[in-house]
């Protein structure tokens, strides 16, 4: 299927590995030229090369931290004019809310609410001048269903949603879309990370752990960036130009609920 989006210009954050780069992959292969961006600059580096060689699209890569005004300023600085926005970070720890101070809660709402909405702030006007847009945040399927030990997480991208609910309303008439993916269990570093830790308090083995995750997904397995990225490149579409405000919960079955 052509996207109708060959020559647009996006950004993608956290793009280095993961959902990010499944993202920027699947935009690239629909000929949308990508400004990629991460903290760690040799990972980074590597991603873009090889999506440049696979797809031939224009990459910039910009090492940064966009939780930071110097690093929102670099990223977007890498191209004046965006079509795309694609925001994303890794969540905040885990534990018990009890323990968590002022600092933790700040941290939380910089990487997963504040640096989001400054972003869509940095490029929703030349969207609406130009008439077209698109803006994907990809926030966590416990915006749908809250995980208890992630209260940190829950609370800094369910205030993103909120955000996201309106602004999606106010800009629609203009040609610019907002929509969130909301990914449950996906094969990703991250992932791997929480399931060694499940895997150390529970004095079993990393394959058990692995094994006990799966079993309550209704699908039978994880996630794949790649088909996420692909679901990202579609709502980033011409396709999808009737579709704003919308939460798309992406998680093999595992939310119980009928809405």
């Amino acid at each position: 299927m052509d996207l109708g989006i060959q020559g647009r210009w996006a950004l993608v954050c956290g793009a280095s590995k993961g959902l990010g780069l499944g993202c920027a992959q699947a935009l690239a292969e629909a000929g949308v030229h990508i400004v990629l961006n991460a903290r760690n600059a040799e990972p980074l580096a590597q991603a873009a090369a090889a999506i440049r060689e696979a797809t031939g699209v224009t990459v910039i890569e910009v090492a940064a931290d966009v939780t930071t005004p110097a690093g929102r300023a670099q990223v977007l600085a890498a191209h004046p004019d965006l079509d795309i926005l694609v925001t994303n970070a890794g969540g905040p720890p885990p534990g018990d809310f009890r323990k968590f101070d002022r600092d933790d809660w700040i941290r939380a709402l910089d990487a997963n609410m504040l640096t989001p909405i400054e972003l869509i702030r940095s490029t929703i006007d030349s969207m609406t001048g130009r008439g077209w847009g698109r803006i994907v945040n990809i926030t966590s399927s416990s915006v749908k269903s809250p995980i208890g030990a992630l209260g940190l997480s829950n609370g800094a991208r369910s205030g993103l949603t909120g955000f996201v609910a309106g602004l999606a309303r106010q800009v629609a008439r203009q040609g610019v879309t907002i929509n969130n993916l909301l990914p449950g269990a996906f094969d990703t570093d991250r992932l791997r990370s929480n399931i060694e830790s499940a895997a150390r308090q529970g004095n079993t083995t990393f394959e058990a752990a692995r094994a006990q995750r799966i079993a309550g997904i209704p699908a039978g397995r994880l996630g794949h960036s790649e088909e996420f990225g692909k679901l990202c490149a579609f709502v980033c579409s011409q396709h999808a130009s009737y579709m704003t405000g919308q939460n798309l919960l992406l998680d093999g079955g595992t939310f119980p609920g009928t809405f």
